[in-house]
């Protein structure tokens, strides 16, 4: 097959968890993910492992293919590249480092806004042509405000809930009798609950925040904050760090523990579901034997449209109506009307009916669904469910016999609903099921999809060809030069 036949045939990449105790390649943010071309007909293609964080390969451009033999070189050029990378201090001595800040004199308090670091006195000098700050102790409080927000959306982009969003989840969280929140990339939240539990005016809850920002490591001790990448459940820190997190999940004394986790939203959601589900075993595995068979509660904030992956990696979670919005997002602001509505909800697998959505923000509670919904979110009897989605109100299709988006109108040629200019029928090439052709269906729900594949490799084994399994299915690029080969070259050209 040459490789613009197997362009056109091209499906996509999945994303392989690994099974066992296989050890996948380091890049600098921890160890990798093993992905996996599959074409239309269900058929293999070469598997590689990419970075678990960053999508876009200018980000990071770890690249490797599963079963190729990697150098001695390569491999120690490897590792030096990664502990470039890594933080300029360690966990203790950010910690270290903090206990001297904070005894500094007030007047004596910077923050380098270039390098987005406190200063000390022996820093100043490096530092001397950088834009500095005076900082204050209400500033200390609130390292969120403080630091420039990162802002890459597919792999570390910090979207900041508003006052309104942290404080409906805190009473929420407190109302349900949580004393402990497991905060996975929403520093926002773990910052108002330190910030509540100085005031005394309400019962003390802990919290631990887990984030790939390294930089949260100048604000917060070894309890309170871990560096941490959640696409592939990997501690920076090591086993020091992993310690934190089981003793905190250990409910000791009646301490509820939660979830809320707040990913980036180009970030994949099977990856993030698989390390959600390792954090709920770990927490099951602390709990005395009357919760072995409980799931950890959890809620995950992310984009309404994902809602048919999360739930088929995780089917106890149910979506729901409450808008989250951002304090530094153009678009996602709770009470814009129609599409520019924020689109990102609650996913959580915590009773819906004890989440109370406010009902001076427009939620009301349906009896027969038994949870708070948007006020335009009405029921239908037909479906026997409140369809709405995306906080307009949507209408029923009899052709259907579902609800659908109110712009959209049914298509005869297609059999559903879809927006009046959509591409029609199998005219594009792109619609429905690469498996069997159904446009009922994708291949990820194709009930052939395994057969497909089993009957596929038989057919082709008995063809005589010995090496299915591993035919690429686009023609390799040419190897490439490891990094410590391309820099003795470079080298070598400016000696002679």
């Amino acid at each position: 097959m040459d490789t613009s036949a197997a362009a056109d045939e091209s499906f996509g990449i999945e994303v392989i968890i690994p099974e066992g105790d296989k050890t996948a390649p380091c890049c600098p943010h921890g160890p990798t993910l093993l992905f996996e071309k599959v074409a239309k007909g269900g058929e293999k293609g070469r598997r590689f492992y990419a970075c678990s964080a960053c999508r876009d390969r200018k980000d990071c451009n770890f690249f490797q293919w599963e079963d190729d033999k990697v150098s001695e070189a390569r491999l120690l050029a490897r590792e030096a590249e990664n502990k470039a990378k890594r933080p300029p201090f360690s966990q203790k001595e950010y910690i270290k480092r903090f206990k001297k800040f904070a005894s500094l004199q007030l007047h004596e308090k910077k923050f380098c806004e270039d390098c987005q670091m406190l200063l000390l006195s022996g820093d100043l000098s490096t530092h001397y042509s950088h834009k500095s700050k005076a900082i204050t102790a209400a500033e200390l409080s609130r390292p969120s405000a403080l630091l420039r927000p990162l802002d890459n959306k597919k792999s570390n982009a910090q979207y900041l809930f508003t006052d309104r969003s942290s404080y409906f989840l805190l009473d929420t969280l407190a109302g349900l009798g949580y004393r402990k929140v497991l905060n996975v990339g929403t520093p926002r939240l773990h910052e108002m609950i330190k910030l509540r539990n100085l005031e005394q005016k309400h019962e003390p809850m802990k919290s631990l925040l887990l984030d790939i920002d390294f930089r949260y490591a100048q604000f917060y001790n070894k309890d309170e904050f871990c560096h941490y990448n959640m696409f592939n459940h990997h501690f920076f820190d090591g086993e020091a760090s992993s310690s934190v997190l089981q003793a905190f999940l250990k409910e000791s004394d009646g301490e509820k523990v939660v979830m809320v986790a707040d990913p980036p939203f180009g970030g994949l959601v099977k990856p993030l579901a698989n390390t959600f589900s390792l954090i709920s075993q770990t927490w099951r595995k602390l709990q005395s034997s009357d919760n072995s068979d409980v799931d950890m509660p959890m809620i995950w904030i992310f984009p309404y449209f994902f809602e048919p992956r999360i739930l088929e990696c995780l089917p106890s979670f149910i979506m729901l109506d409450y808008q989250v919005d951002y304090d530094n997002h153009p678009l996602y602001k709770h009470g814009k009307t129609g599409r520019k509505q924020s689109p990102v909800r609650l996913f959580t697998n915590i009773f819906p009916k004890d989440i109370v959505l406010p009902k001076e923000e427009g939620y009301r509670f349906c009896s027969i669904c038994e949870r708070y919904v948007w006020s335009l979110n009405k029921h239908c009897a037909k479906c026997n469910v409140c369809p709405s989605k995306d906080g307009r109100e949507w209408k029923h299709c009899s052709a259907c016999g579902k609800c659908a988006k109110p712009s959209w109108r049914h298509c005869q040629s297609c059999g559903h609903c879809a927006l009046p200019d959509h591409p029609c029928g199998l005219s594009q090439g792109k619609e429905g099921c690469f498996n069997c052709g159904s446009l009922k269906h994708k291949r990820k729900g194709c009930p052939l999809k395994d057969s497909h594949r089993i009957s596929n490799h038989w057919s082709k084994a008995k063809s005589g060809n010995k090496n299915v399994s591993h035919r690429p299915l686009f023609k390799p690029k040419a190897k490439r030069k490891s990094g410590a080969a391309r820099r003795a070259k470079k080298a070598a050209a400016q000696s002679k």
